[in-house]
């Protein structure tokens, strides 16, 4: 069985509710995160997961929903780890690689004064050694790659695919990714409007999470429909592709009121003929 966990569902704008992007795929061999969103790493632990046991994080671009919690669950999962555990693995468009040595490089990295004092400190090397590892205490070590599209990674019984998607460029890069399972394919628009690229990745897939901010008419009168979807644009995307199932992530504070949701089933309906899912955080989807 493979299971998505939705960490985060919403936008920058926080609500009680929702607040930012993140999710984790985990198939009978991994447990592999996407995107990092506010909070994720609390996130991560109150849906039943750990961080040492994600050896593998994908980032759809670098806007601060998406990414804010990067620092947290890098030194949360080095923390936590006993030195015996996989390197993690960090993909992502352009400036992946520059964060993470932000983050993390010995001489100019913004946390580089706590892993030190980790590392050094009686204390921590005592609590380091009672949670099993071993001394001398090793610094946190983190493979990051800047990816493109086309094929990025392959683990024991799943592969990633990404797609160019659009969204704020030239300023930021963007990507959709394709995961390949034993039990289906899972698709992740990242935030995007409707395009070809995205289109074309979701292909016949199982099932697609696909960003969906506001009702399409609030989202035309706002003058905000560029770079991302509406609930037309998320279910027109998904009918041509031919998904099975269509779940809305991304949602914005409007978009979640339950009046709103339910007025926007229908509409959607009226456009794409699978399943529509409402992403909530800490839902659970099966495959």
């Amino acid at each position: 069985m493979t299971s998505i966990h939705v960490l985060g569902a919403g936008t920058p704008t926080p609500t009680p509710n929702r607040f930012g992007s993140a999710f984790v795929v985990e198939t009978e061999s991994d447990q592999i995160m996407l995107d990092c969103g506010p909070a994720a790493t609390h996130k991560l632990v109150k849906s039943g997961l750990w961080p040492t046991n994600i050896n593998h994080l994908f980032f759809t671009h670098h806007h601060f929903d998406h990414d804010i919690d990067y620092p947290c669950f890098l030194l949360c999962r080095w923390d936590q780890s006993t030195g015996k555990e996989d390197i993690l693995k960090v993909y992502g468009p352009k400036l992946t690689e520059q964060i993470t040595r932000g983050i993390l490089d010995k001489e100019e990295g913004l946390f580089a004064h706590d892993w030190i004092a980790r590392v050094n400190h009686p204390l921590s090397q005592r609590i380091h050694v009672n949670r099993g590892g071993t001394l001398p205490r090793k610094p946190p070590h983190v493979q990051a790659k800047d990816v493109g599209p086309g094929k990025v990674h392959s683990g024991k019984d799943w592969e990633v695919t990404a797609a160019s998607a659009e969204h704020v460029q030239p300023y930021l890069d963007s990507l959709a990714y394709r995961f390949e399972t034993p039990n289906g394919s899972i698709v992740f628009t990242g935030d995007t409007q409707p395009c070809e690229s995205v289109e074309t990745l979701a292909h016949e897939a199982d099932m697609l999470l696909c960003m969906c901010w506001d009702e399409q008419s609030v989202m035309d009168e706002s003058g905000e429909a560029g770079g991302q979807c509406g609930t037309e644009g998320a279910a027109k995307m998904a009918q041509s592709a031919g998904v099975k199932k269509l779940v809305l992530v991304h949602i914005g504070p409007h978009l979640s009121q339950d009046e709103v949701k339910t007025r926007s089933v229908n509409e959607l309906s009226k456009i794409y003929e699978g399943e529509i899912v409402f992403a909530d955080e800490m839902m659970s989807l099966k495959m």
